[in-house]
């Protein structure tokens, strides 16, 4: 089997093309420009053959997404149309991979997502996330992978910027931090979520994994300052840390304040074991100075 993918700069589509090695096909953005024209994607995927198409690739500047609007619409749900379309007329396995911010809701109760609940999207960058999601359902063999907070490769602390090793430089630096401690969520190793990924992509192929929507992360449920709090107690860092709300954060744009999500559903097909968040923590934190 060979695997077209998506985002081969970015931190989980790069993890893939290294798991998946000579099996990988890396579609990078000069040959396979999401806002270029369908006929070019067309051809670029007719050149790589692939027995399915991964799809990470996504406008992820959360909160410059509410001064890019149209730019952010174009990637992350105008494009996933042409794909799913392409996927359909070829017949072979759309991997699209979304996010938690589309349960965007503030006053829902604390109890881990599944996948069928109700969404509610606050945000330019999280509405066209569940646009996009809308758009891969229309190519009949999809699979939509929900996961959260991505970070890490081994051994490379800073190869791409993620929350885990922005905390490290700025400890490092002697800063103090105030990071929020009102969004429950749950930050996710990029090698765990790439494991599952490719189990459900060979799924798909094989018949063995049905269309529809996963949520795929870490397990357990944390906050970002309790996670940073980790992040220090696990490097032996002295750090001035303080917990601060979600309003004092002030970002542009809405943050879910709980978006955990249940995992069973992707449990229940056996395959590779998505280990606690403090257990992906340390693994990440081990292979880097």
């Amino acid at each position: 089997m060979r695997f077209a993918v998506t985002g081969i700069t970015g931190q989980l589509g790069s993890e893939l093309c290294r798991q998946w090695g000579e099996k990988a096909l890396p579609l990078d953005r000069e040959q396979f420009p999401l806002t270029g024209a369908e006929e070019q994607l067309a051809h670029a995927l007719d050149r790589a053959n692939p027995d399915a198409l991964i799809h990470p690739a996504a406008y992820t500047l959360v909160d410059q997404a509410e001064r890019e609007p149209e730019l952010c619409r174009a990637i992350n749900a105008d494009a996933v149309g042409k794909l799913a379309r392409l996927c359909r007329e070829r017949g072979i396995p759309l991997i699209h991979i979304s996010t938690d911010y589309v349960f965007g809701a503030a006053d829902t109760p604390h109890v881990p997502r599944i996948e069928s609940d109700p969404v509610h999207a606050q945000g330019v960058y999280a509405q066209t996330k569940l646009e996009g999601e809308r758009q891969a359902a229309l190519a009949p063999r999809h699979i939509i992978v929900r996961t959260c907070g991505l970070y890490g490769q081994p051994g490379r602390p800073e190869a791409r910027p993620h929350f885990v090793a922005t905390m490290l430089r700025l400890a490092r630096a002697g800063k103090s931090l105030k990071v929020v401690n009102d969004q429950h969520c749950t930050p996710s190793y990029v090698p765990d979520v790439a494991r599952a990924i490719r189990f459900l992509t060979e799924g798909a192929i094989a018949g063995k994994a049905t269309a529809g929507v996963y949520h795929v992360t870490n397990r357990g449920a944390t906050t970002w300052h309790d996670f940073a709090a980790e992040i220090f107690r696990l490097k032996g860092l002295d750090v001035s840390l303080t917990p601060i709300s979600t309003a004092e954060y002030a970002a542009p744009a809405p943050r879910p304040r709980y978006s955990v999500l249940d995992t069973a559903k992707y449990h229940s097909l056996a395959g590779p074991e998505m280990p606690t968040w403090q257990a992906a923590l340390a693994a990440y934190l081990d292979t880097i100075p």
